[in-house]
């Protein structure tokens, strides 16, 4: 078996400097064909250097390089020969570490921004336009290189935009190449790799899957996992994968907690044990669900229910299959789960970030939890657990799925959940799927929550007769990661077949509206 990719010689460290983008930063090192981790910058170059990187990658951050108690970066790390590429923040701890001058002029970028380039043949920039868009947010300016450096971009307000220094192998730029408003953002840091850097771009999801697989391996040993199936992409792969590791010392269980989608139920049990063969076993929770969030509507503390009875229900189950296993039985001490970085970011778990909202297998999970958590996605964006979940070869109807929360739908119930609550949304959502399959729109939507605005009612006409119902939220959105967010123009008519059905179709929803939010603002759930 492949060593884990942490030990190879092609690694490549981005340090986050409290950066909203540093994971995306990894992701777009990784779409390079290029392994990367981050690594908080409180770290100590001696630490960062043990790793053996290839190169360093500095992000960006919300801080002036001039306050108190701004993050730094060791000028010790420019000095040990591993080539360095700093954004944004990390362009500016760079220009100041090493003599140049950054000022805080007031003068600020933020947005789209033309990027003028004065040396087109440069490490970086060979290939690329002489005038291009990029992505800038800054307020501090750099207006004067270090020594031994080359200018070669310049704004209207920033001077020295970019800087390099092929002798060293050290590079910078002020805006952010990592983010795809910056027209020629992957070409420049695949530069930085390829060229900078000297590295051959020779990994791909396949690595991962190799890593995970004999980390779990090594982890698990000769004691048993149980794994929580939702029937979503997330938990599919990672139980796909922790199976491919450790075989029949797996146990998935799925918590029929009655949140599920229509059909949903039915599809895990048939579809995904005929794709991997696993060992499932399938716990009727509704009753418990419902009553532990009978008279609750704040979004927050429905989650942390639902992720509490979720770790309820598998020490349950838990201990069902230890008496089945007899003897054996103490040896059940995992549970797997399919969270994404995502996930973590939103729970307050990334670096610098603040908890949005508790994911319920992150921020939700009881303190006094029972189990070891096998957690082999954590670090991947969901368009890179679809790739993994390919490697391993389940359908497609499972890989492409749209993504569904955890909590189900708890928290597409805006306000308290309740049987006939959650009876009609599953009919609207299930219409809504049923039109956008028909239209073709599938691959093309990432997702599209379907919401009941439950303590909202409206007047209508139906039955040329007054109604007083509830309405339906439909939210279309598409993106790459989940990190941000676009609302989706979907087609008119499309819009309409769902609207008139739904109307039509569903007692007691008398209007449907569209949500046209981006994230941010808005989050793709609305709880």
């Amino acid at each position: 078996m492949p060593a884990a990719p942490t030990a190879a010689p092609d690694v490549v460290l981005v340090v986050d400097f409290g950066a909203q983008y540093a994971q995306l930063i990894a992701r777009r090192v990784r779409e390079a064909r290029v392994y990367s981790e981050i690594v908080p910058s409180t770290m100590p170059v001696a630490e960062m250097l043990a790793k053996k990187p290839r190169a360093v990658i500095l992000s960006g951050g919300p801080s002036s390089v001039y306050a108190e108690n701004a993050p730094s970066v060791d000028s010790a790390l420019f000095e040990a020969g591993v080539p360095v590429f700093g954004m944004c923040y990390g362009f500016q701890l760079m220009a100041t570490a090493l003599g140049g001058t950054v000022d805080n002029t007031g003068a600020r970028e933020y947005g789209r921004t033309p990027l003028r380039v004065s040396k087109t043949g440069s490490t970086l920039f060979e290939g690329t336009p002489a005038e291009q868009a990029v992505w800038m947010s800054h307020g501090d300016a750099c207006s004067a290189a270090p020594a031994g450096f080359t200018v070669t971009a310049s704004t209207d307000v920033v001077p020295v935009a970019a800087f390099e220094n092929d002798e060293k192998r050290l590079y910078g730029v002020q805006h952010h190449p990592e983010v795809m408003h910056s027209t020629y953002g992957q070409q420049v840091l695949e530069h930085f790799l390829y060229r900078g850097a000297g590295i051959e771009p020779t990994w791909t999801t396949a690595n991962v899957l190799d890593e995970q697989i004999t980390l779990v391996r090594e982890r698990v040993g000769t004691k048993r996992a149980i794994c929580g199936l939702s029937g979503g992409v997330d938990s599919a792969v990672a139980a796909a994968l922790v199976q491919r590791a450790i075989g029949d010392q797996l146990t998935c269980v799925y918590v029929d907690h009655g949140l599920m989608r229509k059909g949903e139920t039915e599809q895990v049990e048939k579809d995904f044990v005929a794709a991997t063969g696993v060992q499932l076993k399938v716990v009727d929770a509704q009753e418990r669900f419902l009553a532990a969030l009978a008279g609750v509507s704040d979004p927050e503390q429905k989650r942390k229910i639902i992720g509490r009875e979720f770790i309820r229900v598998f020490e349950q189950a838990q201990a069902e299959i230890v008496a089945e296993a007899g003897a054996d039985g103490e040896d059940v001490a995992f549970l797997v789960q399919g969270t994404l970085y995502p996930d973590v970011v939103e729970s307050g778990g990334g670096t610098g970030t603040a908890n949005i909202k508790s994911h319920h297998n992150v921020g939700g999970l009881p303190e006094d939890i029972e189990f070891e958590l096998v957690e082999p996605l954590r670090q991947l964006f969901k368009d890179e657990v679809r790739m993994v979940g390919q490697e391993l070869g389940l359908p497609d109807e499972i890989v492409h799925r749209q993504p569904f929360p955890g909590p189900g739908l708890g928290i597409r119930i805006v306000g308290e959940v309740t049987r006939e609550r959650l009876d009609l949304l599953r009919e609207a959502d299930a219409i809504a799927r049923e039109e956008l399959t028909a239209a073709g729109l599938d691959r093309d939507i990432w997702q599209c929550p379907v919401v009941l605005l439950a303590d909202v009612r409206s007047v209508g006409v139906q039955g040329d007769g007054r109604s007083y119902g509830h309405p339906i939220v439909l939210r279309p959105v598409s993106s790459e990661d989940a990190m941000t967010a676009d609302w989706t123009r979907m087609p008119y008519d499309v819009l309409a077949r769902i609207s008139t059905r739904i109307t039509n179709e569903v007692a007691d929803v008398n209007r449907v509206v569209l949500d046209v939010t981006s994230k941010p603002p808005g989050t793709i759930e609305w709880e």
